[in-house]
């Protein structure tokens, strides 16, 4: 991964680097299984202001030759949080438990199709979940990403569920990272863009 600077932000200033993250998701999601269109005012990251602005959040960025190439942000769930709302099998009531520290989210991680697979991903999610206080990790993924989805199994996520995020979407993989280990992740494993998550 050589030329690639990881760099974390705040809720500020991922707000002020929203236009060059718009372009990263739209390469990340261009191409399969996804072939979706997130150019010209699509909404990519419609819910991305207010997402910054949630107890907890972090965004890692990746830049390569001073061009963004990579990104992963997430926030800790609420406790009053809706995730487990609409799971397509049933998950007990420890899984769903939640209490506004317990678990955090991943929202998105995605890379450009010219930088994927060469460690980029992992080394955003390793930055992006380095030091969190949070007993556990949760995402989003879609089981015909299957590069996304051997990525997170050699990181040590398992599927725990399903669910269709929102109307019209296709079925996703609910995958938890649990508990948060020192030293995650283990070596091994690249994924290229994994799913847009809720």
């Amino acid at each position: 991964m050589t030329g690639v600077r990881i760099a974390r932000h705040d809720g500020d200033a991922a707000r002020a680097l929203r236009p060059s993250l718009e372009e990263v998701v739209a390469a990340a999601f261009a191409g399969p299984p996804y072939f979706e269109d997130r150019t010209g005012g699509s909404p990519a990251l419609s819910r991305f202001d207010a997402q910054t602005r949630r107890t907890g959040f972090a965004l890692v960025t990746a830049e390569a030759d001073e061009e963004p190439v990579g990104l992963a942000f997430g926030y800790t769930l609420p406790a009053a949080t809706g995730w487990w709302d609409d799971v397509l099998e049933p998950v007990d009531d420890d899984m769903r438990r939640e209490d506004g520290t317990r678990t955090f989210a991943v929202f998105e991680l995605a890379v450009v199709p010219s930088w994927q697979r060469r460690g980029v991903a992992g080394a955003l999610h390793r930055e992006l979940l380095r030091g969190r206080a949070e007993e556990r990790a949760i995402l989003n993924c879609r089981p015909d990403a299957l590069g996304a989805q051997a990525a997170y199994a050699a990181w040590g996520y398992r599927r725990v569920t399903s669910v269709v995020p929102w109307e019209g979407a296709p079925v996703y993989d609910v995958l938890v990272l649990e508990p948060l280990p020192a030293g995650w992740p283990q070596a091994g494993g690249r994924a290229g863009p994994t799913c847009p998550t809720r």
